[in-house]
């Protein structure tokens, strides 16, 4: 392994300990809460380790990872502009977050090297492999999307049983792609989160149960 290879994976496990840290915060509110909640960092941590997973999969030339990122980013926006702490973010902040993926994607459908092209046409993963990777990703990052639905009809940042499911289908899609892409930040980063998705699981089907006062 070059030290290129090392400075790349250095950018996907630093991406992947935020989203661990997310989960722990997420989970350590649930468990006191009695049932799955969205604290405000887990959102802003979304955000930051977001930034550098997009980052990471064009390092990577990984289409998978690069569809992932740009079907939720705005998503994890969204959730604090419905808590009403997105205004509460660092004006230069705000507008980092905004500019970030639109100079990422500008530099994908450029003729840099590391653009688009390249990306889905790396020679390292086989087509099946790719397919099966970015169908993954897809679901993995549909819970995402369910739980905008889910947050918008309600005007609150919520997360539904559906969330954890669609969650638990994603990761362990993404848990055999990382394993044939000889991949250690996606596999310890699914790999660790497939047990808080389980246990918020728990807790949501737990309080459906519980009869209302």
């Amino acid at each position: 392994m070059t030290a290129s290879h090392l400075w790349i994976f250095a950018v996907g496990f630093t991406a992947q300990l935020l989203f661990a840290a997310r989960m722990l915060v997420q989970w350590f509110h649930s468990e006191k809460a009695g049932k799955p909640i969205s604290p405000v960092v887990f959102w802003q941590l979304s955000l930051l380790g977001g930034i550098l997973f997009f980052v990471y999969g064009i390092l990577r030339k990984d289409f998978a990872i690069v569809l992932g990122q740009l079907i939720v980013y705005f998503i994890y926006i969204r959730n604090l502009h419905l808590q009403q702490r997105w205004m509460t973010v660092s004006a230069p902040f705000r507008w980092a977050a905004y500019l970030v993926p639109v100079a990422s994607i500008a530099y994908l459908v450029s003729s840099a090297p590391g653009n688009l092209r390249d990306i889905l046409g790396n020679v390292e993963i086989p087509l099946w492999l790719k397919v099966w990777g970015s169908v993954g990703q897809v679901v993995f990052t549909f819970r995402f999307v369910l739980q905008w639905i889910d947050s918008e009809s309600r005007k609150e940042s919520v997360f539904s049983n559906g969330f954890w499911v669609v969650s638990l289908v994603g990761s362990t899609m993404i848990l055999v792609y990382a394993v044939f892409r000889r991949d250690p930040v996606l596999f310890f980063g699914q790999a660790g989160g497939a047990v808080a998705y389980s246990r918020n699981l728990v807790l949501g089907l737990r309080t459906r149960r519980t009869p209302t006062a």
